[in-house]
């Protein structure tokens, strides 16, 4: 989707406002009343997204597309950075060239995507920073949901209804430099804290299915005494879910991953068909951004640093009631 663009339209959601104020903010603590025009202004939006192999980064732009086409006064630019730190960085570069009215990043890792970011924050830009996060503060709103503490539900959830008696499982974990990575296997050992499970084995699975896959294959020859695989994704899980099948254990190992998109080939659906114990919806968070920039550069609000985003445990009790909403 790099170079794509189109002119968007106007979503309204009214965000609380609050300052804040660090030594490492730079010059972007001016950012909303310099960049505010009103509803009278034209505003180019630059969306930089790690990946687009993703399901969840796909969804992510969509939902910023389809929030945009309410708002006659934007235009949304998209990139790809197809999981590469250097073009992410590249893309944002070009984004300033094209003096873009504010930035939405989602950032492929955080460390090598900090220093453009802070560049596009110092120049007065307001910027947005969806899902995995950057060093620092130098950004004007971080819109996600808590990773560890969906991790922690994820290990709970495990402890308690998948092996209460304890076991052995693997741990899938997403890209290594990623903020969510972390996050959530911090929270999911906080979960599983004395509770008699032991993890085998964790292994990198970059948030892609086939890495998953791969991954997965190589721990059921290695341990096939594992009894559950706890993804970070829902596309990992599924990919190990396809392993397990190709072993002959698919019936023995359970599977948890995290996203829930409400898509027909998302952890939702997987839950619902029982190929996956449980998942945990992990909004996009693109809706949300598409209103703190309507916020910012329409009606001149200052948001809140940061916007927490929920989340929701889905089994196969639920899953088709939170399919049917996320759709409405």
């Amino acid at each position: 989707m790099s170079g794509k663009h189109f002119a968007l339209p106007a979503l309204v959601l009214l965000l609380a406002a609050c300052g804040t104020t660090h030594e490492n903010s730079g010059q972007g603590a001016t950012t909303s009343a310099a960049a505010c025009k009103g509803a009278a202004g034209k505003y180019t939006i630059g969306v930089s997204q790690a990946n687009l192999s993703e399901p969840y980064r796909k969804q992510m732009d969509d939902d910023i597309a389809r929030a945009a086409r309410g708002v006659p006064q934007f235009t949304v630019n998209f990139a790809d950075a197809q999981q590469d730190n250097s073009k992410q960085v590249a893309d944002v570069e070009n984004f300033l060239t094209q003096r873009i009215d504010l930035l939405i990043i989602s950032p492929n890792e955080a460390t090598p995507l900090t220093a453009v970011v802070k560049k596009a924050y110092d120049k007065g830009i307001p910027v947005l920073v969806l899902d995995r996060k950057v060093d620092g503060d130098a950004y004007t709103q971080w819109i996600g949901a808590d990773n560890v503490d969906i991790g922690r539900q994820a290990g709970r959830y495990l402890a308690d209804k998948v092996l209460p008696q304890g076991g052995k499982i693997a741990e899938i974990r997403g890209l290594a430099g990623s903020t969510p990575a972390k996050e959530r296997q911090d929270g999911f050992a906080k979960g599983i804290e004395g509770r008699g499970i032991d993890i085998v084995t964790t292994v990198d699975g970059d948030w892609l299915r086939e890495k998953g896959q791969q991954q997965a294959d190589a721990i059921f020859k290695a341990h096939p005494e594992i009894q559950a695989v706890y993804s970070q994704n829902d596309p990992m899980a599924e990919g190990a879910y396809l392993a397990a099948k190709a072993a002959g254990l698919d019936r023995k190992v359970k599977f948890i991953g995290i996203d829930g998109l409400p898509i027909p080939s998302g952890g939702i659906k997987a839950v619902e068909a029982g190929r996956l114990a449980a998942t945990f919806v992990y909004p996009t968070g693109g809706r949300e951004a598409v209103a703190s920039a309507k916020s910012i550069l329409v009606d001149c609000a200052k948001p809140a640093k940061t916007q927490m985003l929920p989340t929701q445990l889905v089994t196969q009790a639920n899953a088709a009631e939170v399919y049917a909403r996320g759709n409405r």
